[in-house]
């Protein structure tokens, strides 16, 4: 069943905030993409460390080593439970087979070469569990999932003996440019049901933000960039695609 059929990325943090909430731990740890838009009552996001890489990364089978999405061979498939994936694949090269998978990285990577010929994960989940690196996307074609490549640090909004300790941990580039991202995705009240996609840089005192949203169905997209100011921008861009989409008559 497709990840967004049973909750979406949140389904995974859901539990681990209820006993935050409880007071039976003081602090969680996330990958800041898995994490829904808006945070339940009472839950702060107490560090953003520094960003790894947020690209995706295409990994073929051995036949098929060095190709990228573009050079893939006619029909070849690929296996993902992205809908942002999916959507962006599918603009790119409507002949690739997309096959729906689920599981941790090793799970997946097993089924290369068997069951599809390529799988799309994150650059850095590949890179942190320590596996060989596959072939990395550009961002300009193939745009990351809000936060992808931050791991934040989740913790109770009136714990401040906690907050102290943890404040050291807080990289303050990547917290606005996650905190950017973030805006995006809240404002379309995006939690994992549609394709959406976001990426900002902070330049200087402005920040530039590539997004993108598309239908359920896969098969209509827009994206855009915009430069602005970091406390409306992710906003901003937001209502921008909302009001493109609407204006070719689809509701995402």
């Amino acid at each position: 069943m497709p990840l967004d059929k049973i909750g979406g990325k949140g389904v995974f943090v859901k539990d681990i905030e209820k006993r935050l909430l409880r007071r039976e731990i003081d602090i969680a740890v996330h990958s800041l993409k898995d994490m829904q838009a808006s945070l339940p009552q009472g839950l702060i996001i107490g560090a953003f460390l520094k960003r790894d890489d947020p690209r995706d990364m295409l990994l073929p089978c051995s036949s098929m080593a060095g190709c990228t999405i573009e050079t893939l061979p006619k029909g070849a498939s690929i296996g993902t439970s992205s809908l942002r994936r999916r959507c962006q694949i599918k603009d790119i090269r409507p002949d690739i087979r997309v096959i729906d998978i689920r599981g941790n990285i090793p799970t997946r990577l097993k089924k290369v070469g068997s069951d599809v010929d390529a799988v799309i994960l994150a650059c850095a989940g590949v890179k942190r569990i320590g596996l060989p690196a596959g072939t990395p996307i550009d961002i300009d074609t193939m745009i990351p999932a809000p936060g992808q490549g931050v791991i934040a640090v989740e913790v109770r909004q009136d714990d401040r003996e906690v907050q102290d300790i943890i404040k050291s941990l807080d990289h303050e580039h990547t917290r606005i440019c996650a905190q950017t991202e973030r805006a995006f995705l809240s404002t379309l009240g995006a939690d994992c049901h549609f394709p959406v996609a976001a990426y900002a840089i902070l330049d200087s005192n402005s920040i530039l933000i590539r997004g993108m949203v598309g239908r359920i169905d896969e098969h209509y997209m827009v994206k855009k960039t915009i430069k602005g100011d970091p406390a409306s921008a992710g906003r901003v861009l937001a209502e921008m695609l909302s009001e493109e989409m609407e204006g070719e008559g689809v509701r995402s």
